[in-house]
C-alpha cells in the first residue's frame, strides 16, 4: 500500500491526505519518496531547479537516482511541496582487500573504464509516464523519459533557450518546449547549433508538435523529434526520434 499521510494548506488550512506516487528503479522495482510526517508543507512560491528533486533509494536493489520531488496542488491554487525524508549516507568503512584483489607486482594500472568489460545492455522496461497538467509536468515527462532512454545526471542546462525550458546530460542537449505554439524551424536550428558547439547530441520535446518546416528541416539535421500527449509519453515524429525510441543510448 502506498504511504500516505495528512497534509494542511498553509494558505487555506484545508487538509489533504497525499499518497507518495511510484517511479520504477532500473532494476523494475517500484520506488517512492519517504514522507516526513514531522515536517509540514510549504508553499511553492519560486521554481529552483535543484528543489525540484529528491533522491529516492530502492530498497530492493540499493540503487539511488533523483526524481520528482513531490507536490500537490490545493484548490485554493497553491503548489505545497511535500516534505521527505533524506537518504541516510553509508558511512561504513570500506572492507579491507584481500591479497587476492592486489594486483600483481609491475602490472600496469588501467583506467576504470578498461579493467573490466562493461556489461551488455538490458532490455529497458515499458516507459513510465507522468500526466502532464502544467508545464513543470511536461518537463519532468521529458527529463523522465531522458532517463530511460539511458542519459545520466538529468540537470537544467546551463544555456537558456529562446523558448521553453533546456535539459542536459551527458551527450545530450534536449528542450522542452511547453507552450501551446508548434516549434518552429528556427527553434529546432537553435537547439542543433547549440549541441553543435557543445559536440553533443540533441532532442526535442514539444507539447503542441511542429510546423511542417520543422519537421522537414529536423529530417535533414538528424534532431529527434517528440510530441508529448497529456498522458506524459512522448511519440516519435520523424525518423531520428524512431530510432531513438527504440534502441536508447
Amino acid at each position: 500500500m502506498a504511504e500516505s499521510m495528512p497534509v494542511r494548506c498553509p494558505a487555506c488550512l484545508r487538509e489533504h491526505l497525499y499518497s507518495a506516487p511510484s517511479y520504477p528503479c532500473a532494476c523494475g522495482a517500484p520506488v517512492r519518496p519517504s514522507l516526513d510526517p514531522r515536517a509540514t508543507a510549504t508553499a511553492v512560491t519560486h521554481r529552483v531547479w535543484d528543489e525540484q528533486w529528491v533522491t529516492v533509494c530502492c530498497t530492493a536493489c540499493g540503487r539511488g537516482d533523483q526524481w520528482p520531488h513531490p507536490e500537490l496542488g490545493c484548490p485554493c491554487g497553491t503548489v505545497l511541496r511535500i516534505p521527505v525524508t533524506r537518504p541516510v549516507p553509508d558511512t561504513r568503512p570500506a572492507g579491507p582487500r584481500t591479497k587476492d584483489a592486489q594486483p600483481p607486482p609491475g602490472a600496469a594500472k588501467l583506467p576504470g573504464t578498461l579493467r573490466a568489460p562493461r556489461p551488455s545492455a538490458r532490455p529497458r522496461r515499458a516507459f513510465q509516464p507522468v500526466t502532464i497538467r502544467t508545464a513543470r509536468d511536461a518537463v519532468t515527462a521529458a527529463a523522465l523519459y531522458l532517463r530511460w532512454l539511458g542519459y545520466q545526471d538529468i540537470r537544467r542546462a546551463d544555456q537558456r533557450p529562446p523558448s521553453g525550458v533546456g535539459l542536459a546530460a551527458r551527450g545530450v542537449l534536449a528542450q522542452v518546449d511547453p507552450t501551446v505554439s508548434p516549434a518552429s524551424l528556427r527553434d529546432i536550428e537553435c537547439l542543433w547549433l547549440t549541441a553543435m558547439t557543445e559536440s553533443s547530441d540533441c532532442v526535442y520535446f514539444s507539447l503542441a508538435g511542429y510546423e511542417d518546416e520543422a519537421r522537414a528541416g529536423a529530417e535533414n539535421l538528424g534532431v529527434p523529434l517528440f510530441v508529448l500527449d497529456l498522458t506524459g509519453t512522448p511519440q516519435p515524429v520523424n525518423s531520428p526520434a524512431d530510432d531513438l525510441d527504440a534502441t536508447g543510448v
